[in-house]
């Protein structure tokens, strides 16, 4: 009876993932568009002398180093970028990728577009919903952060990262679209560098923002489908042809 219970619960868990790709892909009428099903994350944010030391870094032109006890450590360390832990983890910032697949266990998707589903995005804040994107031959971190700003009113953010410094960044450009019920809302930004950390992005309100309302016209049954695409930027691409 065991076993069996087990098999049956794992049928419904795969059913509930199939139709949550065929909510994704009816929004998103787009051929050929990847679809990742996120499921929602409690994390545990990062200190903020640990986001002060790294956004300090980022602007006097050199990548962060963690200092623990007055350790002196080589420069070219950066800690773990993952929003989601206090990651003691310090690496070159060429195996950070390595580091959120392995230990993380994110995801990661190929594709120039791709469709970001968030479930469950009646849960209480502060949660996350994080994926990679791989694109254009580097490695963007979308998060989807669900934070209240002021007390008792939650607020959805959502931005892209690229790893990397701020002057690759520089050359990307990322859009985040939500399509539903004849309704469209787009937001095209330039990426931040993941050195620069999440939470002082979201603290700038350099992203995408939404309010519970909004949030709730463009979700379907709790989830929310999040087209997403990067291109490289026009200076960029005139500076190439030149």
């Amino acid at each position: 009876m065991l076993f069996l219970t087990q098999c049956f619960g794992a049928v419904l868990d795969l059913i509930h993932l199939r139709f949550q790709h065929y909510k994704a892909k009816r929004v998103f009428s787009a051929a050929g568009q990847l679809v990742c099903v996120v499921n929602p994350t409690h994390s545990l944010k990062y200190a903020p002398a640990r986001c002060a030391a790294a956004q300090a870094s980022t602007e006097q032109g050199i990548l962060p180093a963690c200092h623990h006890h007055e350790a002196v450590h080589d420069p070219q360390l950066v800690p773990c970028t993952c929003p989601l832990f206090s990651c003691p983890w310090e690496g070159h910032l060429e195996v950070v990728v390595a580091h959120l697949r392995q230990t993380h266990r994110i995801n990661i998707l190929q594709g120039a577009e791709i469709v970001f589903l968030a479930t469950d995005m009646h849960l209480p804040a502060p949660t996350d919903w994080i994926i990679m994107h791989s694109c254009l031959g580097h490695q963007f971190l979308l998060v989807l952060r669900k934070q209240e700003k002021y007390e008792g009113h939650p607020q959805f953010f959502a931005t892209m990262m690229l790893i990397g410094t701020p002057t690759q960044a520089n050359n990307f450009t990322y859009r985040l679209e939500l399509n539903r019920n004849q309704r469209r809302l787009k937001w095209e930004a330039t990426p931040r560098s993941i050195l620069e950390c999440v939470d002082s992005v979201i603290s700038d309100g350099d992203c995408l923002v939404l309010n519970t309302s909004l949030a709730q016209l463009f979700s379907d049954n709790g989830s929310l489908a999040i087209g997403i695409a990067i291109t490289t930027s026009k200076v960029h691409s005139s500076e190439a042809e030149m």
